[in-house]
């Protein structure tokens, strides 16, 4: 017993946030815009051409009456009832399918909307969990400067935004061992224990014992980046706790 073909209403929109208010996507093969689906089976190129009046979306397959219409998207929506199996079949085919426009998926698309609220949630609440120290180690990393010159209030509120419009990757660096270590780099530079020289291409010690350079900064890199990857050998471990012992006194 054949199982019969479930028909149902489809909805598809274009991929881009701001859509236009009418958008025309192609409906014929054409040298301007190719349509053309691969057969695997037959190794050859089959030309695509809606036509609301044939059965098929192959132009080899439908004769010489077909009727060509627009395919139109209003507001950045198109609908396309059970009734037209053909439009939905050659939507399905279309070159542009997954790249201009997509199908929705009403459930999936609610369940994506559902999952980023939850992350946005669980990434606020463990902002307003943090510590002083913690809320001060993201705001010398986030902000990329001296946070003794801002207050403790505007510290808290950039931790909360970034939290809100970045929560996975806030999350990530909550739970990065290398936050501290990011968090007194940033700090040795803004004490002037360490400096960058010649258009930030070198970092110098900057020391009441030491003024030498302690690394060069290969172009495209940040320099910051790589005094962090320094302190982590064994030559730059040395360095690290010298800094870490000057800033204690």
């Amino acid at each position: 017993m054949a199982i019969q073909k479930k028909f149902v209403d489809k909805t598809y929109k274009l991929t881009r946030e701001a859509a236009p208010l009418s958008f025309m996507l192609p409906t014929r093969n054409s040298k301007r815009f190719p349509l053309l689906w691969f057969d695997e089976k037959n190794g050859t190129n089959r030309s695509l051409r809606y036509a609301r009046n044939q059965k098929s979306v192959f132009e080899d397959e439908q004769d010489g009456n077909a009727i060509i219409e627009p395919i139109i998207f209003e507001d950045g929506f198109l609908r396309v009832p059970r009734t037209n199996p053909v439009l939905q079949e050659f939507l399905y085919l279309h070159p542009l399918n997954g790249i201009k426009f997509v199908e929705m998926d009403e459930e999936k698309d609610a369940q994506a909307i559902v999952d980023k609220m939850n992350l946005e949630a669980d990434a606020l609440i463990e902002a307003r969990q943090l510590g002083v120290e913690q809320i001060q180690s993201l705001g010398r990393v986030l902000l990329n400067r001296d946070i003794s010159k801002i207050s403790s209030a505007e510290i808290r509120r950039e931790v909360l935004v970034f939290a809100k419009r970045e929560p996975q990757s806030f999350l990530n660096m909550v739970n990065d061992p290398m936050l501290k270590l990011q968090s007194k780099v940033q700090m040795f530079f803004d004490e002037k224990l360490l400096t960058f020289r010649n258009k930030s291409r070198e970092v110098w010690l900057n020391t009441p014992s030491s003024k030498s350079k302690l690394l060069n900064v290969p172009f495209g890199e940040d320099g910051k980046a790589m005094v962090v990857s320094h302190f982590q050998t064994e030559e730059g471990v040395e360095v690290l706790m010298l800094l870490e012992n000057l800033m204690e006194q």
